[in-house]
């Protein structure tokens, strides 16, 4: 059984290139045999808010990154809920290190409702600046990176409870090669990646098999089971309607290999 896309990009995060839509998405979901999207647009921040809890940290130049335009983004998903009526459509939001951000997420999630909530981790703190992955990259060695990504994670999974799936979760390994020649090995980084998991599983959230990283081993997967994980999550993290279910049958076949199955109906997370 195919599952659900959680985890899909339009025209309304500020990173989508190439033209996509949502409505190119939702054509290509339905033609891929996809049963649902949730279109968790990217939800970054520039500047602090008064409630925000970490304003003393420098930001850095983030890029040309743009505020969710939520009426647009609400308005667009009804229209293609009426075009589409055998897509089940989710709302949803990507939302960057929410337990920064946690004024300035709980003002953007009191403005519509939102179904599916990631929680994403792109940028870490170091030397009381903000610093994006692959700028960290260029001062430290690569293991080291990955512990302070992992370090962060943590404090991401019990700082915030505002999100119900952790994306993308070791995220650094994307970039791992341009860096450095030796392979990336889950098992190096073992005792992170449980630490992390360990958290999450006790808060009674997902975890993401995400497609578009490097994909998971059936390893990790058994290691968030043994855990205490619950449930899995697929999500493409596409940002072109090609991709959306992309590497679906791989990541099925770890999941199952994990011990991990179908839920309730097909649109559900899959559940131990």
């Amino acid at each position: 059984m195919r599952p659900s896309d959680n985890h899909v990009h339009s025209e309304f995060s500020y990173d989508t290139g190439y033209g996509t839509s949502m409505e190119d998405c939702c054509r290509w979901a339905v033609d891929a045999g996809v049963p649902a999207v949730a279109f968790t647009e990217h939800v970054d921040f520039t500047v602090w808010s008064a409630d925000d809890p970490e304003q003393d940290l420098a930001l850095p130049r983030r890029g040309h990154i743009d505020p969710l335009d939520v009426e647009g983004y609400l308005a667009e998903i009804d229209r293609c809920r009426s075009k589409y009526p055998d897509l089940r459509i989710l709302t949803g939001i990507e939302a960057g290190e929410a337990h920064l951000f946690a004024g300035s997420l709980a003002d953007v999630l009191g403005q519509g409702p939102f179904e599916r909530v990631l929680g994403s981790l792109h940028a870490v703190p170091d030397g009381g600046e903000l610093s994006w992955l692959h700028t960290l990259y260029m001062r430290y060695e690569p293991d080291e990176v990955v512990n302070m990504y992992f370090e962060e994670l943590l404090r991401l999974v019990e700082g915030s409870a505002a999100f119900e799936v952790l994306a993308h979760a070791d995220l650094p390994r994307r970039s791992w090669s341009s860096y450095t020649s030796r392979p990336y090995r889950e098992k190096d980084f073992e005792d992170a990646y449980r630490t992390v998991f360990r958290a999450l599983a006790s808060s009674g959230r997902v975890l993401e098999v995400n497609t578009r990283s490097p994909l998971v081993s059936s390893d990790l997967l058994r290691w968030w089971h043994e855990e205490g994980g619950g449930a899995v999550s697929f999500g493409s993290d596409a940002h072109q309607a090609y991709r959306v279910g992309a590497r679906f049958d791989v990541a099925v076949d770890l999941a199952e290999a994990a011990g991990f199955r179908p839920g309730r109906d097909r649109y559900d997370f899959w559940r131990r």
